[in-house]
């Protein structure tokens, strides 16, 4: 008879049996999250805590017996930051997933980690408030998985991304303490700001068990325009233009030539052959919506634009937003997708795109390159074939190519998917060697015997 694992009775006399679960084939579903190219290790066993106590004594029974932990929202990352290693701990926030409080007079809600964004979103709507951040896997991705990696979304051009809105958080550390970061408040500078060095981290320093977050006011009525270029450089001027003129859209796109061959081919959009770029604009501004739009569409057309289309209601605007929300549909057919996120000044723009297309035609890969040109944060994704070994090799030495050109033009290697095991080779490059060692430091202050989260972020 194999004996008790006693991490696990342990656990299980603390969690009860059914929030430990040991059987293999639950564990192999969720060794990994949705990054490409990620190893995954086999885990120990999966816990779902349901409260910050049962958190502070899963991370104090780790300890005892050394085993590192890897925390685990809904998995929906790209960087492979939730991906299990041999012998670890799965902690998911799955079952705390209440939002425990909407307040309207200090427009914050608190809520536990595991609450779906898009939940948030509708709950808070319902009081005539607003939670900006709107990561494309809105409806899957995680509170808590949101702050892990400071995520962004389409919305990011006007209002910022997750730590923009994160006023406080409860974090267990490692020793099982539990500590409150921030403040309720809507100022206040006392000390370190401890909650913006944990937003991002993640699941590196602790894990987060509750979070203060701030609200806006519900936004007016929205408005789109789409235009077409038929070059990139077009589309990029007149992005720029639009950003300079004083207006701040609720949201700005761009997709490029590759990307938008291949939404018309799995869905005709009527979009000609000819067409090099599309910018999408939207503005959220209720009965100034329309004006703003009208603006933004003599903005493209005085850059450039062979066709802009103007929405006069939100039916109109959801089919111009259609051709962003078919992306991934319409590469997936094509291959395996490997998804950056490079984001640049949006002076660089132009230079990045122009080099990403020299770096497709060096390895002979195929990439396409949406992204939010707002903010400068573009999406080149490397699309290949899978079974050809020779095409894998020459997808990621393009990967690499273009962080390597991001780094370049003055920019960043993740703008919102995070570093995980993807990208540990070019943070040093990124941060330099103080900064890194300084980074070092702080997780060994966080957490001196290496066990949360230990094989990401550095190499």
């Amino acid at each position: 008879m194999t004996p008790a694992d006693p991490l696990v009775t342990r656990l299980r006399s603390s969690l009860g049996d059914n929030a430990v679960v040991d059987d293999p084939d639950v564990l192999d579903s969720h060794r990994n999250d949705h990054a490409t190219f990620c190893t995954a290790g086999v885990p120990r066993l999966l816990v779902r805590p349901s409260s910050t106590a049962e958190v502070s004594e899963v991370l104090k029974a780790a300890g005892s017996f050394g085993v590192p932990v890897v925390t685990q929202g809904a998995r929906t990352g790209l960087s492979g930051a939730a991906n299990a290693l041999d012998g670890c701990l799965l902690l998911s926030t799955a079952r705390m997933n209440q939002i425990l409080e909407v307040s309207v007079e200090d427009q914050v809600a608190v809520v536990q980690p595991g609450v779906v964004n898009a939940d948030l979103s509708r709950a808070v709507l319902e009081k005539d408030l607003f939670y900006p951040p709107d990561p494309s896997s809105w409806e899957m991705s995680t509170v808590g998985g949101n702050i892990a990696t400071n995520a962004g979304g389409l919305c990011c051009v006007k209002y910022g991304v997750t730590s923009d809105f994160v006023r406080g958080l409860e974090v267990v550390l490692a020793s099982g303490e539990v500590v409150r970061t921030g403040r309720r408040s809507a100022k206040g500078v006392a000390g370190y700001d401890l909650t913006r060095l944990i937003v991002g981290s993640e699941g590196t320093l602790g894990v987060v068990t509750e979070a203060t977050l701030a609200l806006r006011p519900a936004p007016e009525a929205s408005l789109t325009a789409a235009a077409t270029f038929l070059s990139i450089e077009e589309g990029i001027a007149a992005a720029a233009a639009v950003m300079a003129s004083g207006l701040r859209p609720s949201l700005l796109e761009f997709l490029d030539r590759p990307t938008l061959r291949a939404i018309q081919d799995y869905r005709d959009m009527g979009l000609p052959a000819d067409v090099g770029s599309m910018l999408i604009a939207q503005s959220d501004r209720g009965l100034r919506a329309a004006d703003d739009v009208a603006r933004i569409a003599a903005i493209c057309t005085e850059h450039g634009a062979i066709d802009v289309a103007e929405a006069s209601d939100a039916e109109e605007s959801r089919m111009l937003l259609e051709a962003r929300r078919l992306v991934n549909s319409a590469l997936e057919p094509l291959g395996v997708t490997l998804i950056d996120d490079v984001a640049v000044p949006r002076s660089k723009l132009v230079a990045l795109l122009r080099g990403i297309a020299e770096i497709g035609t060096k390895y002979d890969v195929l990439i396409c390159c949406p992204g939010h040109v707002g903010d400068g944060n573009m999406h080149p994704t490397v699309v290949f074939d899978r079974d050809d070994p020779d095409a894998e090799a020459r997808a990621l030495q393009a990967f690499g190519a273009v962080m390597e050109l991001g780094l370049s033009l003055g920019g960043t290697i993740t703008g919102e998917h995070g570093i995980g095991k993807l990208k540990r080779q070019w943070l040093a490059q990124e941060l330099g060697s103080v900064g890194l060692r300084l980074q070092r430091e702080v997780k060994a202050v966080f957490d001196p015997n290496n066990l949360l989260n230990p094989d990401k972020l550095f190499l």
